[in-house]
């Protein structure tokens, strides 16, 4: 046996010995099944045992697990992802069972999501499958008897890379792709890197790295196993490995991130970071309270799905629940209309500020987006005029039904002026959760602040960057050499307008004249910003090879537009 292996098997041996110690995960040891015949990710036997212990007679149970099979079976024209979504509905909302004929319909649940302790935690390591070409997982975490994660090891000196790659390569049809159809979260590790996770055919790109962010979930950790602290960066354990197993892999959170943080988005499965995970778990408890605030997540950073995961979990757990969610510009109201879409939730997008009110009156939809300008437009009036007529126009008896939370998109645009004094005094009862991801002034940060309250969460772009999930922003000023044709004809231009004005003032205005020389948007400065951009774009090895992206801030709307219309003129063409 080799070096590489020997290490390996020792870190293998060592994560199994983590999973299955009783002070630590407490995951039962179903055994190495290299040699064990006909393993599946169905394993009918320990599944059975476990529906038959809350309750279900075998009729019922033998229904159950042949709809589970069929729906994780492979197909002619079925997919992966197919595949996938069908078995996690049954695992998330239970299967539905007609015991006898003429009985009605139950539920059988395969999963005890309220009580994690109630659920069967297994772990088998060196799982042998049988496909075209025979594969073997090193671990393959069990519920019920059901695979749910797998987990790929390599030594230190390895590149966790190839264990992402080595996942990935195990989906191919020709490899084990059947296996993965109950699979949830998928894993690879080592003991330098420690682990990246993802779910069914995540690129290897966005593979993420879990950043714990509750001390009292750390402080709980170190009550559990005193033996497994360590001066090593988590502080929980013996290397960065097994400190991410012990936080992701605890049976109540490994269960929540199943049942509140999957989506299937439009043909890509994805599961939450750890920033969109706290987000919304710090908003749960504001919900709750009723209390107003702000998430405040850096952009690139999937602002929406954690709108996607909050809003689900409202309507799961609070009685009589709506998400009213508010943008300030038609492409956001398209977008979040997309993003909901995509993820097979209804939103109904308001039409009208007439049609806004009205949806508000009924009881449904449950989930309705809107653009603040639907709320009035009260322009030349007073705040306490523009809201004494829009009371004027609400429809009779108008009383918004259901418990509402508002999301406001971008709450640092849309908080304030008249149209969020109309939204507040419309909404009287309704919770204002704000969303933004812009680098704040201190005016808007403490205006924002005001407005709705204090800080739920933060995800910084710094911390961003750190953690690979948006690119750095590098800027760079640069000042564009401009000459004037005939500064003697100025000269006496700007003599003959300062007649009459004292010495002080035309030095002060002289001092102004200047700098508006240098920054006026004139047709000539355009065009020589325009020229050394391409001059750039021809030259930068980041951007002339497309893999690089770049940004151009303009002083004005104006400027940009005619900025645009001149690179509409180059080869950046489309």
């Amino acid at each position: 046996m080799s070096n590489v292996s020997q290490k390996e098997r020792a870190t293998q041996d060592r994560v199994v010995a983590l999973l299955t110690d009783e002070h630590k995960l407490g995951f039962q040891y179903l055994g190495d099944w290299t040699h064990r015949p006909d393993n599946r990710n169905i394993e009918e036997a320990l599944l059975s045992k476990w529906l038959e212990k809350q309750g279900h007679n075998d009729s019922v149970i033998s229904k159950a697990i042949h709809q589970l099979k069929q729906a994780a079976a492979l197909g002619e024209n079925r997919k992966l992802y197919d595949l996938n979504k069908d078995v996690y509905g049954l695992l998330r909302y239970g299967v539905k069972v007609t015991p006898a004929t003429g009985d009605k319909k139950q539920t059988v649940h395969l999963i005890d999501w309220k009580k994690p302790e109630n659920n069967d935690f297994a772990v088998a390591e060196e799982v042998s499958i049988k496909g075209q070409l025979k594969k073997r997982p090193d671990v393959v975490l069990y519920i019920n008897g059901i695979a749910l994660a797998v987990l790929e090891l390599k030594n230190s000196r390895s590149d966790i890379s190839k264990g992402i790659y080595q996942n990935l390569q195990n989906q191919r049809a020709d490899f084990i792709r059947n296996f993965f159809s109950t699979v949830q979260i998928v894993m690879a590790g080592n003991d330098s890197q420690g682990l990246r996770y993802g779910t069914i055919e995540t690129p290897a790109k966005y593979y993420l790295n879990w950043k714990e962010e509750n001390p009292d979930f750390d402080a709980k950790l170190h009550d559990r196993s005193q033996r497994y602290l360590s001066s090593s960066n988590c502080g929980l354990a013996n290397n960065l490995l097994d400190c991410a197993l012990l936080r992701l892999c605890n049976k109540q959170r490994f269960l929540e991130i199943l049942h509140d943080f999957i989506v299937f988005d439009s043909g890509a499965k994805k599961l939450c970071r750890h920033n969109q995970y706290f987000g919304v778990k710090a908003a749960q408890q504001r919900v709750r309270d009723k209390q107003n605030g702000i998430i405040w997540h850096t952009q690139g950073s999937g602002k929406s799905l954690t709108m996607v995961w909050l809003a689900k979990w409202i309507r799961e757990n609070i009685t009589d629940a709506r998400v009213l969610i508010i943008t300030d510009r038609t492409e956001l109201d398209e977008q979040i209309e997309k993003v909901f879409k995509g993820v097979n939730e209804e939103i109904y997008r308001t039409s009208s500020g007439a049609d806004l009110l009205e949806t508000l009156n009924n009881s449904n939809p449950w989930l309705v987006c809107s653009l603040v300008h639907k709320f009035g437009s009260g322009e030349g009036e007073s705040l306490a005029e523009f809201l004494d007529q829009l009371q004027n126009k609400l429809p009779t008896n108008f009383s918004p039904k259901g418990n509402l939370y508002v999301f406001v998109d971008e709450c640092h645009r849309t908080q304030s002026g008249k149209l969020h004094s109309a939204m507040t005094a419309i909404l009287p009862d309704a919770t204002f959760i704000g969303f933004t991801g812009t680098p704040l002034l201190k005016a808007d940060k403490k205006r924002s602040v005001e407005v709705f309250g204090s800080y739920i969460h933060t995800y910084k772009f710094d911390e961003a960057v750190a953690d690979g999930v948006v690119l750095d922003l590098r800027y760079e000023a640069r000042d564009i050499d401009q000459y004037i044709t005939s500064p003697k004809k100025v000269d006496q231009w700007f003599e003959a307008k300062t007649k009459g004005l004292s010495d002080m003032a035309v030095v002060q205005l002289k001092k102004k004249w200047g700098t508006m020389q240098q920054v006026l948007s004139s047709q000539s400065r355009l065009r020589e910003i325009v020229d050394d951009i391409m001059m750039d774009m021809a030259r930068e090895r980041r951007l002339a090879n497309g893999r690089g992206n770049a940004m151009l801030v303009c002083s004005s709307i104006y400027q940009a537009c005619k900025v645009y219309e001149m690179f509409n003129q180059t080869d950046l063409k489309g």
